[in-house]
């Protein structure tokens, strides 16, 4: 079966599609779709090329005993519009950016191109669209509750959507 792609996109990259990234992978490593699936982080903006997480998502990373290692900002690039399956904004404003630029790169029709939409979608039980950003709040509890359901219903959803390919195989 091919690799499916995910990244994750926010602002900055230095908060919250980092700490989406590290559990995700997490989640993959323990339900055994690690080698199936590449992940990564990015952000809309550049503000933070090349910088670590943000203390406050630091701090959750290591509190939850995950690493940081390879965690680096970096800024959305065309090129990842060619390489992920699924690019999941973490809020509304990113999800329009991401959306021009689709259109600017594969024109008018919504289905060329990879699956983009905000990142909780998968999760309705919360309720919200977009992700509390910690960088003006600093409530990163909140942000790890919505990115862990997140990261919960769409593991759910790519399971179904892998079981659903390889029988179709």
């Amino acid at each position: 079966m091919a690799m499916v792609g995910v990244l994750f996109v926010c602002s900055g990259n230095i908060c919250r599609s980092p700490l989406a990234e590290a559990l995700f992978r997490r989640r993959l490593e323990e339900v055994g779709l690690d080698g199936k699936v590449v992940v990564d982080s990015a952000g809309t903006g550049a503000w933070h090329v090349g910088e670590p997480p943000c203390p406050g998502t630091l701090a959750t990373l290591r509190r939850l005993g995950l690493s940081a290692d390879g965690l680096m900002a970096r800024q959305v690039t065309d090129d990842d519009f060619h390489t992920f399956d699924y690019i999941l904004a973490m809020d509304r404003e990113n999800l329009a950016i991401l959306e021009r630029r689709r259109k600017r790169l594969f024109g008018d029709d919504p289905q060329t191109g990879p699956v983009i939409e905000l990142f909780l979608r998968y999760a309705p039980e919360l309720g919200v669209l977009d992700v509390n950003d910690p960088y003006y709040n600093g409530r990163h509890d909140l942000t790890y509750r919505q990115v862990a359901a997140g990261v919960e219903g769409f593991l759910k959803h790519l399971s179904g959507e892998m079981g659903r390919l390889a029988h179709e195989a």
